[in-house]
């Protein structure tokens, strides 16, 4: 039969454990970063996440300096994420791409754009996508990826829009 309660022995050890302050103390004297709440401790301890994350409104004024916008709307369309140690921050604006760059030269998208227009001299972002580099035109039917118009960091983001918190 199980019951709720600790047995004798273990009961006591606890209680020991809390009396000398131990119990209590490992979880307290354990650092935990926070990703939520505490961006900064957190990219120095993990150093590399591409995980895009929300940010916490303590990032408010950084984003406002960074960015030249304030208030809900820019704590709803910013987000972070860690790299060498440090915080950056994008913010999706007028169709920014916050995540990983498309380095493919195959999209589908683009391939059903050409089927329509096969010799169209260009494919819209609304065919490829916001995350492409590649400059997209249609030749014969066939989607035709061009020069990178883009670039991306070490970890494949692009570069122009992400800003390293100071």
């Amino acid at each position: 039969m199980m019951t709720s309660q600790p047995r004798s022995g273990l009961r006591e050890w606890l209680t020991k454990l809390s009396a000398l302050g131990l119990f209590c103390a490992m979880p307290i004297g354990i650092v935990h970063a926070s990703p939520a709440s505490a961006p900064r401790a957190y990219c120095a301890k993990v150093v590399n996440d591409d995980r895009v994350r929300p940010v916490p409104s303590s990032l408010g004024p950084a984003i406002k300096r960074l960015f030249n916008i304030g208030g809900a709307y820019a704590l709803q369309t910013t987000s972070y994420r860690c790299a060498d140690g440090k915080v950056m921050l994008c913010n999706v604006g007028a169709n920014l791409a916050c995540g990983k760059a498309n380095l493919s030269k195959s999209l589908p998208g683009a391939t059903a754009w050409c089927k329509d227009n096969p010799n169209s001299d260009f494919i819209p972002m609304a065919a490829t996508g916001h995350d492409t580099i590649y400059a997209w035109r249609c030749a014969n039917g066939i989607a035709v990826a061009g020069a990178s118009i883009s670039q991306v960091d070490a970890r494949g983001f692009f570069v122009d829009n992400w800003k390293r918190l100071p």
